[in-house]
């Protein structure tokens, strides 16, 4: 598939990377089912030595599976390290697509083969909840409305045409993220979403919403917090008034 004149290359070896902190009722169900949904694809769980042992049945699945790999971290440094710690594992060993997928199962493994499929034709694919056909299911209304006002108030500050800006679901070709300036990429949280799906804008990278059921975690605790919305909230401010202040000075 291209897009315009653009040829897209076979995806090639997969790697599907899982923060884990604290995750230890769910890292293995999770697992199992990404193996069964894309069984080609490695898996790798970047833990932060998680003090409820996560890392030790991480350590477990790898023991029996040669696509299970296990990435020990020092200590919980956020979400935007540990993918970026995974980032550099799935490049240093070969992997041409890497995923990024929550532990806690509201990420469904069974529609990666959706998100791998439109990454074909793109150079980015994000699983996205409020897209026609995206849904969401036993949430909160009040954490429904957070997220839709944060996806919001992403987009026209930033001025990026993403409908789901915050989503943690997407599959990036390793072209892609060689080219979004990795190293200089310091937000930590969900921010750290926003920051690549920007970033990704920006460089002019062929970005594709595939519509996907997003489900509230049944088991362990939600690691969303106060500090990470505020964080959101003024990192993307920052970005979207240096961005509209970079235009007028161009003109």
């Amino acid at each position: 598939m291209t897009d315009g004149q653009r040829q897209y290359g076979p995806l090639g070896s997969t790697l599907v990377i899982i923060p884990t902190y604290n995750e230890a009722e769910n890292i293995k169900p999770i697992v199992s089912r990404v193996r069964s949904a894309v069984p080609e694809a490695h898996v790798l769980i970047a833990d932060d030595n998680s003090p409820d042992g996560t890392g030790k049945l991480a350590d477990e699945l790898a023991a029996t599976d040669d696509k299970v790999h296990v990435l020990h971290r020092k200590g919980k440094e956020g979400l935007g390290a540990a993918y970026l710690a995974g980032f550099r594992w799935g490049i240093d060993n070969g992997h041409d697509v890497l995923v990024e997928m929550d532990a806690d199962g509201s990420h469904q493994p069974e529609e990666l083969p959706r998100l791998l499929t439109a990454l074909k034709g793109a150079d980015l694919v994000l699983g996205s909840r409020w897209v026609p056909g995206g849904r969401v299911v036993n949430w909160p209304k009040y954490r429904e409305v957070l997220s839709r006002g944060g996806s919001t108030y992403s987009r026209v500050m930033l001025d990026v045409p993403i409908r789901d800006v915050t989503g943690g679901f997407r599959a990036f070709r390793v072209a892609t993220l060689e080219g979004l300036g990795l190293d200089e990429v310091a937000s930590q949280g969900y921010c750290f979403q926003v920051d690549l799906a920007r970033r990704a804008v920006q460089a002019g990278y062929h970005v594709v919403e595939v519509p996907i059921t997003f489900v509230d975690r049944e088991l362990g605790d939600s690691k969303m917090s106060r500090d990470i919305v505020v964080e959101a909230l003024w990192r993307i401010t920052a970005w979207g008034i240096g961005s509209k202040v970079s235009k007028i000075r161009g003109r």
